[in-house]
């Protein structure tokens, strides 16, 4: 099995407090992994250091096949990467938002049409192209931050709970989508607080306190706890 992330014995310490204690964990290239656990858990800080942008305290992660500590730059080119917050620009249409981080990826003016034309129909902008992003809906907006992380073909989609107070239609929709790239080859790691996001994972991973508790499928994790639903192991896992 080929692995595109490799975490061993990651730590991370900000002054006295360990905000990520000796965690493993490998990542199956296509595969979707979704991190689990309570705010404050060390989610977000482990995904920063695989994305490069804070070193770690003590281990190894590896990208690509690339220490991220040595390449991170060589690392970032090659992650698409969605945050919780909106982080486009909302007095820009959807087309000028694809447009400006096109060419922030470096990409040719050909390419850029070429991608734009792709996205605007894989997503569902037809027609809206002109809407300025600050009237869309919170699924709407996702959708675009999702559009403009994959033009430049990463290999790796890194989403940090990219659908936390979107309805359940677009959440479903957002799903159907990262199933495709995943499909595609393209490997997803992903946070989420809904337990039913975890469920269309390959991997799961329970995080608590900066500790790796569990990492394993949906069906042999619910199996190991004799639960029906991983919101039953999600209980069991942090009550223990």
């Amino acid at each position: 099995m080929e692995y595109v992330i490799k975490v061993e014995g990651l730590t991370k310490r900000f002054g006295e407090f360990v905000a990520v204690n000796d965690i493993s964990f490998s990542i199956p290239k296509g595969s979707i992994f979704a991190l689990l656990g309570p705010n404050g858990s060390g989610k977000t800080t482990t995904i920063k250091i695989i994305c490069g942008v804070l070193r770690a305290t003590k281990g190894y992660v590896e990208v690509l096949g690339k220490d991220v500590s040595k390449y991170p730059e060589q690392v970032k080119q090659n992650i698409g990467y969605v945050s919780q917050k909106f982080s486009l620009y909302e007095d820009l249409t959807i087309v000028e938002n694809i447009e400006f981080y096109g060419a922030i990826y470096g990409l040719s003016k050909d390419e850029i049409e070429e991608k734009k034309a792709k996205l605007l129909k894989f997503f569902g902008f037809e027609g809206r192209e002109k809407s300025l992003v600050g009237t869309l809906s919170g699924g709407m907006k996702q959708k675009l931050a999702f559009a403009c992380a994959t033009l430049h073909n990463p290999q790796i989609l890194i989403l940090d709970e990219p659908t936390a107070g979107v309805d359940p239609i677009s959440r479903k929709e957002y799903w159907e989508m990262i199933r495709v790239f995943s499909q595609s080859g393209v490997t997803v790691l992903v946070t989420t607080h809904y337990m039913d996001e975890a469920e269309r994972c390959d991997y799961v991973a329970f995080m608590f306190n900066g500790i790796l508790k569990e990492v394993d499928t949906p069906a042999n994790v619910k199996t190991k706890y004799s639960s029906h639903s991983i919101e039953d192991v999600f209980v069991k896992v942090f009550s223990q």
